[in-house]
C-alpha cells in the first residue's frame, strides 16, 4: 500500500507561483511513476506531469510546458510540482498519483495509476 498526501495549494494571482508537495509513505518501488493530475469543476481529470521514481525522466502536458517543473527527493519520499506563471485556467484540484511500470503514452492515462492523494485546491485569480 502507498499513501499520498498533497500540500501547498492556495490562492494566487495570475502570474504568480506555487509549489505543491506530495509526501509518499508505504512501499515505494523504483518502478513507480509519480504523476500530477488536475480536475476543474465540470471537467475531466487531466494529466499535468509525471516523473519516474528511478532515473527521474519526466513528461509534461503541452499546456504547462515551460511553466511547471516536477521533481523528486528520494530521501524524503516526496515529489514536488513547482508552478510558475500561473494562469486562471490552471485553477483546479491537483492530485498526486502513483503507478507501477508506466511507460510512454500511458503515463498520461489516469486510469493506470493505483494510488491517489486527497487533492489540494489551486485557485488563480485574474
Amino acid at each position: 500500500q502507498v499513501q499520498l498526501v498533497e500540500s501547498g495549494g492556495g490562492l494566487v494571482q495570475a502570474g504568480g507561483s506555487l509549489r505543491l508537495s506530495c509526501a509518499a509513505s508505504g512501499r515505494i518501488f523504483s518502478t513507480y511513476t509519480m504523476g500530477w493530475f488536475r480536475q476543474a469543476p465540470g471537467k475531466e481529470r487531466e494529466f499535468v506531469t509525471a516523473i519516474r521514481w528511478s532515473g527521474g525522466s519526466t513528461s509534461y502536458a503541452n499546456s504547462v510546458k515551460g511553466r511547471f517543473t516536477i521533481s523528486r527527493d528520494n530521501a524524503k519520499n516526496t515529489v514536488y510540482l513547482q508552478m510558475n506563471g500561473l494562469k486562471p485556467e490552471d485553477t483546479a484540484v491537483y492530485y498526486c498519483a502513483a503507478g507501477r511500470n508506466l511507460y510512454g503514452s500511458i503515463i498520461s492515462d489516469y486510469g493506470r495509476y493505483d494510488y491517489w492523494g486527497q487533492g489540494t485546491q489551486v485557485t488563480v485569480s485574474s
